[in-house]
């Protein structure tokens, strides 16, 4: 894992207490989901805080550093991982769905999906040229014939968010 990665999973664990994993686990659930017990406001400050340690990643190590936190089936490596795109979604491409897909594929908690689906994808979306958003907004379509729930209710959600457009 790069050194980025590590410091996002070791201050997520020491940000973490069992009370909060286990009132996590009972409020979210997720069948094979891991809860560290660290806090929405920690996840936040964790990235924050990679961000200043690690000034000036590029699109490519973003995404990579999406992907490694995501890798582990820990709950706040996910939502680290949805906050470190939020964070720079302006670096986003529309071939990122495709990488977004198999975290939606992944997800199993509306409380992963949600998040990945507003605050990421339909800002990725808004923001492309008007060629790219078409084949973006295909795979949009796409997603909402899907067998998996996770792409079916994120393409819901894209779609609502995207209404005015």
């Amino acid at each position: 894992m790069s050194a980025a990665g590590e410091f996002v999973d070791a201050t997520l664990q020491n940000e973490s207490t069992w009370e909060r994993a286990e009132a996590d686990l009972h409020r979210v659930g997720g069948t094979g989901l891991v809860f560290y017990g660290a806090s929405v406001g920690a996840v936040r400050g964790t990235i924050r805080d990679a961000g200043r340690r690690y000034p000036g990643l590029c699109h490519d190590e973003i995404t990579l550093l999406s992907s490694e936190l995501w890798a582990e089936p820990v709950f706040e490596r996910r939502l680290a991982a949805i906050v470190l795109l939020q964070t720079h979604v302006r670096l986003l491409r529309a071939s990122d769905l495709t990488r977004i897909e198999g975290f939606l594929r992944q997800a199993g908690v509306p409380a992963l999906i949600d998040p990945l689906a507003t605050d990421v994808v339909a800002p990725l979306i808004t923001a492309l040229p008007a060629g790219a958003r078409g084949r973006a907004l295909a795979v949009i379509g796409r997603w909402a014939t899907e067998p998996g729930a996770g792409p079916r209710r994120a393409a819901e959600l894209v779609r609502t968010r995207l209404e005015p457009i």
